[in-house]
């Protein structure tokens, strides 16, 4: 039975955080006590680690993996973080930050996203899209929205809709690495015979840092794996 109207109730804060106190309405407590009750069936035990260790968005993660979960996904651990997909194809996963933690879903540039939620973490991701949360209370009142985003999610693997990516050839090339480029005619052709996406991954990193004195570090360390054909983190 659910406690009258505007009865005061513990918050469920975050694990590092004080106990408070503040009113809610039947239907808070219904969605904030939903989250207690975990749904263990299709809860995979090599995942458990990563509820289990010290956070300040424990009790964050466990809701965010009930609902998930209550949505009909399989629970992988992929990346050192829960992942969640739709016949073995990568639909969302949980992760966090010192400011928030998020629902990262693999494909939301192809969702509606009627409600604003998802957020492009850079300029330079081009499929991936969060939905961000600062406390239990946030994921409790977006429920209902953020169960929708999920089937919509699910139904984008459904019909094998892909993300259509941006070539090579649209990406800057930072002028850290054209300087490189243009003395070490080597240095050139070796890029050149690297694979697409290794070619990517270089030219994200390299453009990633604010400093050009950090861009240009990055560059002189990198020449000698790109001289060997090799990616970033082969």
């Amino acid at each position: 039975m659910l406690p009258p109207a505007m009865v005061p109730l513990p918050v469920l804060a975050r694990a590092s955080a004080p106990t408070n106190h503040a009113v809610l309405t039947p239907a808070d407590y219904e969605l904030e006590t939903a989250f207690h009750s975990p749904i263990t069936i299709n809860m995979n035990p090599n995942v458990d680690w990563f509820f289990h260790k010290e956070s300040n968005w424990q009790k964050e993660y466990a809701a965010l993996r009930n609902l998930v979960i209550g949505c009909g996904l399989t629970e992988e651990l992929k990346w050192g973080v829960p992942c969640y997909t739709f016949q073995k194809r990568n639909v969302v996963l949980i992760h966090g930050f010192k400011e928030y933690c998020a629902l990262l879903f693999h494909k939301g540039a192809l969702l509606k996203d009627d409600d604003h939620l998802l957020i492009q973490q850079t300029a330079n991701v081009q499929a991936a899209r969060q939905i961000r949360f600062k406390s239990l209370r946030e994921i409790a009142e977006k429920e209902a929205v953020l169960r929708a985003y999920i089937h919509e999610a699910v139904e984008v693997e459904r019909a094998g809709l892909k993300v259509e990516m941006k070539k090579t050839t649209e990406y800057a090339i930072p002028e850290e690495f054209q300087v490189a480029l243009n003395k070490n005619e080597n240095v050139k052709t070796a890029f050149e015979g690297l694979t697409p996406g290794r070619q990517r991954a270089y030219l994200l990193y390299f453009s990633q840092p604010k400093q050009a004195k950090t861009r240009v570090a990055r560059v002189e360390n990198s020449l000698e794996k790109i001289l060997n054909g090799k990616g970033l983190d082969d």
